[in-house]
């Protein structure tokens, strides 16, 4: 009985590992544009394919901190559009490296095109040790957050783990769209923060990807597809 109990264990945490299972599934209905965001952990993409799986929109990592570009992001970037995505870059944000260089950085990789989905600050941590005071980080927040901005003209996001949310953006006046992580449990309304994407699945599979990574993150926005494109501000474009 017990051989049994462990066997049915390893299998059932083998498949929600390897993102062939899982719970926490919002509604398409409720929930009708949907989306990924990836780098270069997930190899070779065919952003066509990646499309007719209903996904909407894709977020690109391009930077981390001052000095590193991710190694697929304009290739992606590129492809990414060019199959019909609406697309966004993120950059991951370093609590070692300035504010000013980290702006820098994103900003010479990430072009300025009109119908781009807003930029993106990934904050989470990624040292347990000697984490940096709230009023010190929310300055390279600010700092980053006019920058990007002024350059790109839109609102930027902000995607933080619940630990970053609580220490660093909670009760802060720094303005940003809020991207949530949620891999467990659909946001609670009165209780979770006012999002405006939510990512629920890190450990997705989809077709369309070799040669890294077998998961992918998977996300929604908090909307209907002309809510979405208000948001983008696609709907000002000309057409």
């Amino acid at each position: 009985m017990l051989s049994t109990i462990l066997v049915f264990g390893l299998v059932f945490w083998y498949l929600v590992e390897n993102g062939m299972i899982w719970f926490n599934m919002p509604s398409k209905n409720r929930y009708p544009v949907r989306g990924v965001d990836a780098s270069h952990y997930q190899g070779q993409m065919n952003w066509e394919r990646i499309a007719e799986q209903g996904i909407t929109f894709a977020f690109l990592k391009a930077t981390e901190g001052s000095g590193t570009v991710d190694d697929c992001f304009t290739e992606n970037w590129n492809n990414a559009r060019a199959a019909g995505l609406y697309v966004g870059a993120y950059h991951f944000f370093s609590f070692d490296s300035s504010a000013a260089t980290q702006a820098d950085n994103y900003c010479a990789i990430v072009p300025d095109q009109e119908d781009a989905l807003p930029p993106v600050i990934d904050l989470e941590f990624y040292r347990s040790e000697n984490l940096p005071e709230p009023d010190a980080v929310r300055e390279s927040l600010r700092i980053l957050l006019a920058r990007m901005r002024g350059v790109y003209g839109k609102q930027p996001i902000i995607y933080p783990t619940k630990e970053c949310w609580e220490l660093y953006l909670k009760d802060s006046e720094l303005e940003y769209t809020l991207w949530i992580r949620s891999i467990f449990t659909a946001p609670v309304y009165g209780i979770t923060p006012e999002w405006t994407f939510w990512q629920y699945n890190p450990r997705g599979m989809l077709d369309g990807y070799t040669g890294g990574d077998v998961r992918i993150d998977l996300n929604v926005f908090r909307g209907t597809m002309d809510e979405f494109r208000q948001f983008a501000g696609y709907d000002a474009l000309p057409q």
